[in-house]
């Protein structure tokens, strides 16, 4: 349906679809009143609704991989208060380690659930190349 029309314009329908879902998660947080960010659950949303086939995945490609393609900029204004609090992180080292654990841990969690939820089209991908 949207593979006939140009890529900016299936960019932006891609980030309205985006924001529409993050928009509708808020929503439901905060008339709820659910103790999780409203961003994730319109991500929730979001996969239900590629689950159920109600959303096309060509619908929201374009602007998704753009979308990442930015994600290492996301991480500078992190990064930058992560070296501005250095010399506070010397005051509690027991503190970074707790921290640096909890990003082990969750990236070793994340990777093994993407290969067990991705791994067969994973394994498809790399024998069609």
């Amino acid at each position: 349906m949207t593979l006939g029309l140009p890529t900016a314009f299936r960019a932006i329908l891609g980030l309205g679809l985006l924001l529409g879902f993050a928009a509708l998660g808020q929503g439901l947080v905060t008339l709820l009143r659910l103790p999780f960010p409203g961003s994730v659950v319109g991500l929730l949303l979001l996969l239900a609704a590629l689950s159920l086939r109600w959303v096309r995945l060509d619908w929201v490609d374009v602007a998704a991989d753009g979308l990442t393609s930015l994600l290492g900029l996301l991480f500078v204004p992190a990064a930058v208060g992560v070296v501005d609090y250095l010399g506070a992180w010397r005051q509690w080292p027991g503190w970074l380690l707790v921290m640096a654990a909890g990003v082990l841990i969750g990236g070793a969690a994340a990777g093994l659930l993407a290969s067990r939820l991705g791994g067969d089209e994973l394994q498809r991908l790399e024998e069609e190349a």
